[in-house]
């Protein structure tokens, strides 16, 4: 046997190893990357069918609450007379009154937006970019209170102005949060004067101890 014949004998064994396991890895590889994209594709499913289910839970919701009268639209701002107060904010949902939970959905009420407030001795008009606008009268406003919770969204204690009001036959209590929280009190006293005090349900502060 040749110098030249036992080298190559000799290097065979590792190169043989070194190719084997470059396949391991290459196999390895290609098994954990089809394990990431079913785990992705499994979460995107999940995702899917949570969103499929609040959707169609909304849906059922808005059914149930077709009874609900269409939200009034506010007059000519010439009617309308002077401002007693204006506030910019959001608007964080509706719900039964008395009830923080009990989300009210139908007639564009339960989308959150931006919102902008101006009350006048004729009622409150509420203007929401991207979402219903709509017109409180004054004979329609039952009280106003301070609270922290509304539609499952929880505040800070007193961060939330909370209207009381009639739509048909049914109380609702609205809520706001001014982009400046100081000026809530202000709004509840004078909302509580045009309404002629506060009714039981306006009263009522609702303890959302553990929403979070």
């Amino acid at each position: 046997m040749t110098p030249l014949s036992s080298l190559s004998n000799l290097t065979h064994p590792a190169a043989g190893h070194l190719v084997g396991l470059a396949a391991e890895q290459k196999s390895q590889d290609v098994t954990d990357w089809a394990a990431r994209v079913g785990w992705v594709v499994g979460l995107l499913l999940v995702i899917a069918l949570v969103y499929w289910l609040m959707r169609e839970g909304w849906k059922w919701r808005g059914t149930l609450q077709g009874d609900l009268p269409e939200l009034p639209q506010a007059p000519d701002p010439a009617e309308l007379g002077p401002a007693r107060l204006h506030l910019s904010g959001r608007y964080h949902g509706s719900t039964t009154a008395g009830q923080w939970l009990d989300r009210i959905v139908a007639q564009g009420l339960g989308t959150r937006s931006r919102a902008e407030l101006t009350l006048t001795e004729q009622g409150l008009a509420v203007v929401r970019p991207g979402a219903s606008d709509f017109f409180i009268p004054a004979a329609g406003l039952r009280g106003a209170r301070l609270d922290k919770g509304i539609a499952g969204k929880v505040l800070t204690e007193g961060g939330l102005l909370v209207i009381t009001w009639q739509l048909g036959d049914r109380l609702i209590d609205s809520g706001f949060r001014s982009d400046h929280a100081a000026e809530h009190t202000a709004w509840v006293d004078a909302l509580t004067e045009l309404s002629g005090g506060p009714s039981e349900a306006a009263a009522t502060s609702h303890d959302t101890e553990g929403a979070r």
